[in-house]
């Protein structure tokens, strides 16, 4: 972890319920961000979220194209929800948005946990989303430290100058 800066905010928890790109992407961005600051991370994965973690899925997301209403097509125009139903859309605007994020130089899932955990941020799954997907933590990713209930996350999330941030 980076040398900690004046910030009033010292540890952040953040909780990604949605496996689609642009929401653990979101995830990933703040978490890094906040270790790169100096800032305690905490990453809570559950219900779809889990895909980020799952060894099979995590570098596989797609985004969502039915009912994003930000969705918008080259020019700005409104991406008609019914397009995203079309078979092969989604994995179209998928591998668009990949590209683009290649071109930035933004690192795929496995690598952000990879700079995530070595700035001391931490990676936690869900007990109860786990348990109802069956996933054990042989499935997830070894940057997951364990999995763990909403109550031991909330637990570990207290103190002064924590923030709570939902994906």
């Amino acid at each position: 972890m980076s040398e900690s800066k004046d910030y009033p905010l010292k540890k952040v928890c953040i909780i990604c319920a949605k496996g689609t790109i642009e929401d653990v992407y979101a995830a990933l961005i703040m978490g890094n961000g906040a270790v790169m600051e100096g800032i305690e991370a905490k990453l809570f994965f559950t219900f779809f979220g889990l895909d980020a973690i799952t060894k099979k899925q995590m570098n596989k997301l797609k985004t969502g194209t039915v009912g994003n209403p930000a969705m918008r097509m080259p020019g700005g125009l409104p991406f008609p929800t019914l397009l995203g139903a079309i078979p092969g859309v989604e994995a179209g605007v998928s591998a668009m948005m990949k590209k683009q994020m290649d071109e930035l130089d933004i690192p795929p899932v496995d690598e952000f946990f990879d700079m995530i955990t070595a700035g001391g941020g931490e990676i936690y799954a869900c007990k109860l989303a786990a348990d109802m997907f069956k996933l054990t933590k042989d499935d997830l990713t070894e940057h997951v430290q364990d999995i763990i209930t909403v109550g031991e996350f909330y637990a570990m999330s207290g103190g002064e100058g924590t923030q709570i941030i939902f994906t």
